[in-house]
């Protein structure tokens, strides 16, 4: 009972007086040590800093997402793989915009929709145009679902979006270029061949960071009301759905489903002739593949290990050989086999771990240096704890595994051949 009592004190005093013996073997051999653990820091470097840049990737691009509204469901009409409808024509398949009537009364989960379509054109004011702006054709609920702050002026009201009114909004840049005043409400600008009066002025859209890498150019925006544009064109178009939290949105997704199979007039078993896509969805996917890109990158830079923990098998042979004598003396004193092979195994461990922090370092180093580099989106990389608590681990178990064939090694050593050992 008392040796029960006793065991952990004895262990633990092992442990500690290995560690100090480890560390005073280190430091005694420096530069053999730094070669022995190069394999472990470039390693450890290696996993980390691959994954700080692809955590930094994916919570840049979260970061993006997040200004596609992560309540935003859209909505696009589309063939079938399958069934009656699978080569339909266009005019069957489109949207009509009577197919959305009443859809906030049949779906409690969502909060908003604007049906949406976009063309260039031509937009002109006195003896100045631009070519091919982009005419968004809008609800007014867009611009609540869209976060775009007016500078100036109002939205569509009620009444213009039901009688098809020719007023638009306009982008800074846009009234910039047409020459227009700063508070330009009231103004007349064609678009074609029509003439729309100017009822406010929205921001500029967030610039994404991931928009054409080579720079996004001009980019000018005119909106619309969206019957104005359906009554005159008819267009392909497709809507976006705001749920009233992104908790609500598959269940937004399946009542909007449900609601257009009956306004579609879909029958039982017949395949949708649309589409509808949540944000959320989106983002675990992309979530899961982020994962899995990790885990395999993580995992082919990592084979560095092995090669560093046979660095570490080899130098710890090395040591057994060097120390053979110790060993003996040891164990003609009264150590124990298990005593040895603690020993040694502790110092693999130890090596290891100290080429771990190191690593650990070398790593942070090199992502700061990648947070550098411009045009790379990779400002926000950084080294998450769970990947520095797996480096360690990592450099723990390499160490188990590596130094286990030289401490059983050391740990069956004759005493009476070892002390003869020259």
């Amino acid at each position: 009972m008392k040796y029960l009592f006793t065991f952990p004190i004895r262990f633990l005093r092992l442990i500690i007086q290995s560690v100090q013996l480890a560390m005073s073997q280190i430091w005694s051999n420096k530069i053999r040590s730094v070669l022995t653990t190069l394999g472990i820091i470039i390693g450890i470097a290696s996993v980390t800093a691959v994954i700080a840049a692809l955590t930094g990737l994916e919570t840049k691009v979260m970061s993006e997402l997040e200004t596609f509204g992560m309540k935003n469901i859209h909505i696009w009409p589309e063939w079938p793989d399958s069934g009656p409808m699978k080569h339909a024509s266009w005019a069957l398949i489109r949207f009509k915009p009577d197919q959305f009537d009443g859809l906030l009364d049949h779906c409690p989960s969502v909060e908003c929709f604007t049906r949406m379509s976009a063309f260039n054109d031509t937009v002109q004011h006195g003896d100045r145009s631009i070519e091919s702006a982009s005419i968004n054709c809008v609800d007014a609920a867009w611009i609540k679902m869209e976060s775009r702050e007016l500078l100036f002026g109002r939205p569509f009201s009620t009444l213009e979006e039901i009688q098809g009114r020719q007023v638009c909004l306009i982008d800074p840049r846009l009234r910039d270029k047409l020459h227009l005043d700063k508070d330009c409400i009231g103004d007349l600008i064609t678009i074609g061949n029509l003439n729309y009066r100017v009822i406010g002025i929205i921001k500029e859209k967030p610039k994404n960071s991931f928009e054409g890498m080579g720079g996004r150019g001009e980019n000018f925006e005119v909106y619309i009301p969206f019957i104005l544009h359906y009554q005159m064109q008819k267009p392909w178009f497709r809507v976006m759905a705001s749920s009233k939290s992104p908790e609500l949105s598959e269940d937004a997704k399946e009542e909007i489903t449900f609601f257009l199979r009956k306004t579609r007039r879909l029958k039982p078993g017949y395949p949708n002739t649309f589409n509808v896509q949540t944000v959320e969805s989106g983002v675990q996917t992309f979530k899961k593949i982020m994962g899995s890109i990790t885990a395999v990158a993580a995992g082919i830079v990592g084979i560095s290990l092995i090669v560093g923990g046979i660095g570490i098998m080899n130098i710890m042979l090395v040591s057994v050989s060097e120390r053979t004598r110790e060993i003996g003396l040891r164990k003609a004193v009264g150590a124990k086999s298990s005593a040895i092979l603690t020993q040694f195994l502790i110092e693999a461990v130890v090596l290891c771990c100290v080429g771990g922090v190191f690593g650990v370092g070398l790593g942070h180093l090199i992502t700061q240096a990648v947070k550098q580099i411009p045009n790379a989106n990779l400002d926000q990389a950084y080294i998450p704890p769970w990947a520095i608590m797996m480096a360690f681990a990592f450099s723990a178990g390499v160490g188990i595994f590596f130094g286990m064939f030289p401490a059983v090694k050391a740990s069956k050593l004759d005493p009476i051949e070892a002390l003869r050992h020259e």
